[in-house]
């Protein structure tokens, strides 16, 4: 999908790049950095019995609970009404409205009824409980805890013997570090995941009465296995593989027969697939360009279709009712922070939005959707991304623009809301979330261009990136920056040590700066991520490639102006790396603006400290390359 390109095709994407940007400029209500902050976050989905209404959480009050949403008309009714700790309501019964929550600092799971009875279900003083799933009975549902092994959760059925009564019992002891997987229906095997590097996974099935741990994908190399969901006869288990192909496909592993069959196959990842509660349909989930496509089949033929009435954006938290004929879902988009839409499952008609997450001062339309536009690198590599514009750019009036790189190693920016750059697009920057080689969501090979090679054709990439922007004639190619945080901020700082003539300005938020000291102090029990990171960046006792790719042993090479914010807790980016960065620059006459947030981490956890560090973003950005 990604290749070289004829000669000519430069000249026919400039031509359609500008043709994107023809029309004239609309000066948009200009809103503060609160506005686009002022977000009601709504999480969770699960239908009531009758499916006539939804259960959702909202912070709505200032304080998450649990609420009822009718999906007739979107009234909402609260649950609970905790004026203090959050409150995260997690599902209905099957056969009544009783519902499980999760609350507390140790995140208990509780069963609350409708006459406000109360049962903590994960009692004791540090225990953590995660929801898992019911039993398609209804009769059972599963609970994992770290009661045991405060790294590892163990899996707990619980049986309904009443009004307030669960007889509890061990399923699975998990010793191994194992990612939970789906119980089949008859509850005799738990599927397992492995992960132990980012191409490379496994899964094991747990044969629940005989205590036996069966490995179903054995195999060599590099091949990534995930676990979906089995059918209703406990005889299949779907799952998403990459086995022999470029792109995640969906397969099926016959159990009985150990084997394993492909099942569909597209020209982007599987996000993920999920069984309607009887089996009878299939709903399977392709990131798309950075947008997420559903498609719905009938389960034992596959017959089915693209379901082109959803709106474009993140789908998640696809649910289905007990009786199939309703799904709910989450969506969000570059003018729409997250919320939550209903649909009749086999209609073909736009689903219904239910709530308005956006704050009522915002008015959608002055929001950018963003466009996927693509250009050659300098290699002839097909490069993809996501261009915000400002209402107000024109042709006559053109704007500055930021090049937008996104966390990882191996993320992707994708079609969703992020309030930064909705709120500095609004106010006249460009933004181009760019997915340069190494990126997710292109194919594996694609996403293993910069493996070991940092800093070489990835920088490349957003340097090349600016003739495009050039192109659409309305942006200013002579005021271009980078911003990113966490490894996009990395990515910053590498752009301008080791490309320091090519950008403007940079705003680094949580970026690592020294990957000789943070890949050696990963802890043992991130094992998984330890190798992934192996297998991206390098080996740890290569001291001097790390250092070679490590912005903080080459920050005198820096001369633009750069923004960095700094979390004072942060164990990855570490205060004292980014101090000696911005005391250097400060020593070579280099404009730098140096924030520390006390109290913050690796990204911020405070909405405070978010409008803070925006609104300081904006201003240096203003500085320094709106009046460049």
């Amino acid at each position: 999908m990604f290749t070289h390109r004829p000669t000519s095709w430069p000249s026919l994407l400039i031509t359609l790049v500008t043709s994107q940007f023809s029309l004239e400029a609309r000066e948009p209500k200009m809103h503060s950095v609160e506005d686009f902050l002022s977000i009601v976050e709504y999480k969770s989905a699960s239908f009531s019995p009758d499916a006539t209404k939804v259960l959702i959480n909202s912070d709505a009050s200032g304080v998450s609970n649990a609420y009822a949403i009718t999906v007739a008309d979107g009234k909402i009714e609260p649950l609970t009404n905790s004026p203090t700790d959050p409150i995260f309501g997690i599902s209905y019964f099957p056969h009544d409205e009783r519902f499980l929550y999760a609350s507390g600092k140790d995140e208990h799971i509780y069963v609350a009824s409708p006459d406000g009875k109360v049962k903590d279900l994960t009692p004791g003083n540090g225990v953590k409980g995660k929801f898992h799933s019911w039993s398609q009975d209804g009769k059972h549902f599963y609970l994992a805890t770290n009661e045991r092994n405060s790294h590892y959760f163990d899996l707990y059925e619980y049986r309904i013997e009443g009004e307030g009564h669960f007889r509890r019992r061990p399923f699975y002891q998990n010793n191994d570090g194992f990612t939970l997987g789906a119980v089949s229906p008859d509850r005799r095997f738990l599927a397992l995941h492995k992960v132990h590097n980012r191409l490379n996974s496994d899964i094991y099935l747990y044969a629940v009465n005989k205590g036996e741990l069966l490995h179903a994908t054995a195999h060599e190399g590099n091949v990534s296995y995930t676990p979906q969901g089995f059918t209703p006869d406990s005889k299949t288990l779907y799952i998403t593989t990459d086995k022999g192909n470029d792109f995640a496909y969906l397969a099926k592993i016959n159990l009985q027969e150990a084997k394993t069959e492909t099942v569909k196959r597209y020209d982007w990842d599987v996000l993920y697939a999920k069984l309607s509660p009887q089996g009878t349909y299939l709903i399977v989930a392709i990131n798309a360009d950075g947008a997420t496509k559903l498609h719905l089949y009938e389960a034992n033929s596959m017959a089915g279709e693209a379901m082109d009435a959803m709106p474009e954006g993140e789908i998640s938290s696809v649910e289905i009712s007990k009786d199939e004929e309703h799904m709910a879902m989450y969506v969000t988009s570059g003018r729409m922070p997250k919320d939550l839409f209903y649909q009749k499952l086999t209609e073909t008609d736009p689903p219904k939005q239910l709530t308005r997450s956006l704050g009522l001062k915002v008015n959608p339309s002055d929001l950018i959707r963003g466009k996927v536009v693509r250009f050659q690198s300098f290699d002839g590599l097909e490069i993809p991304g996501v261009l915000y514009t400002p209402n107000q750019a024109s042709k006559t009036k053109k704007v500055p623009a930021l090049i937008w790189m996104h966390g990882g190693p191996g993320g992707q920016s994708r079609l969703g809301y992020s309030p930064l750059i909705q709120y500095l697009v609004n106010h006249g920057y460009a933004i181009y979330a760019i997915n340069n080689r190494g990126s997710s969501g292109y194919g594996s090979f694609f996403q293993s261009m910069d493996d070991r090679k940092h800093c070489e054709g990835d920088l490349d990439d957003c340097v090349a990136s600016k003739k495009m922007l050039a192109a659409t004639g309305i942006i200013d190619p002579k005021r271009i920056g980078v911003i990113g945080g966490s490894y996009g901020g990395y990515m910053v700082l590498a752009s301008l040590a080791f490309r320091p003539e090519a950008f403007d300005v940079g705003v680094n938020i949580f970026g690592i700066a020294n990957w000789e000291r943070t890949l050696k102090n990963i802890p043992d029990f991130w094992e998984s991520y330890r190798q992934s990171l192996v297998h991206e960046m390098g080996d740890f006792n290569d001291d001097d490639y790390l250092r070679s790719i490590s912005p903080f042993f080459h920050a005198n090479n820096i001369k633009r102006p750069l923004m960095i914010i700094q979390g004072a807790k942060d164990p990855r980016a570490l205060e004292v790396e980014s101090k000696a960065m911005a005391a250097i620059l400060k020593e070579n006459k280099v404009p730098v603006e140096y924030e520390v947030f006390l109290g913050e981490g690796h990204g911020f956890s405070k909405k405070e400290n978010k409008i803070k560090a925006y609104r300081a973003i904006r201003e240096f950005l203003d500085k320094h390359l709106a009046k460049k």
